[in-house]
């Protein structure tokens, strides 16, 4: 769900065939919470992949359960009583990859030309747009 920029985490949203959905910006240091916490609320899907640093239960398995939303989030290794995902569905994670992927061969986005976030939060919605397209 994020990637790091040079001291900004892109964080998104993308459907089932990795066309985005929705962004947001944080500082590189700020926790992947930050996304989820601004991304979740209003979820309306199936299910939703995301890696381990996204298995918290108040701030996303409940809110998730509460959209009736499946949570494919394998358990982090610190877990003490691990929670199972569906491991063929969490497979189809690597789409996201791929997103992120397409969106850094445009170097303003990979190298962070704009200093100001709104900015390149536009460049990245921009960006998308043109990968929705082709």
């Amino acid at each position: 769900m994020s990637r790091r920029g040079i001291s900004t985490k892109i964080h998104a949203l993308c459907d089932a065939l990795a066309n985005p959905i929705s962004f947001k910006l944080t500082p590189g240091q700020a926790s992947d919470l930050e996304g989820a916490d601004a991304l979740l609320p209003g979820l309306t899907a199936g299910a939703l992949l995301a890696d381990r640093a996204y298995d918290v239960e108040e701030r996303v398995r409940k809110r998730l359960r509460e959209a009736n939303t499946e949570a494919v989030i394998p358990s982090k290794k610190s877990r003490l009583v691990k929670i199972e995902h569906d491991r063929d569905l969490y497979k189809a994670r690597h789409l996201i990859e791929n997103f992120f992927a397409k969106i850094k061969q445009y170097r303003a986005i990979a190298t962070r030309y704009d200093k100001r976030a709104c900015n390149f939060l536009g460049a990245i919605h921009l960006v998308a747009a043109i990968e929705w397209l082709n």
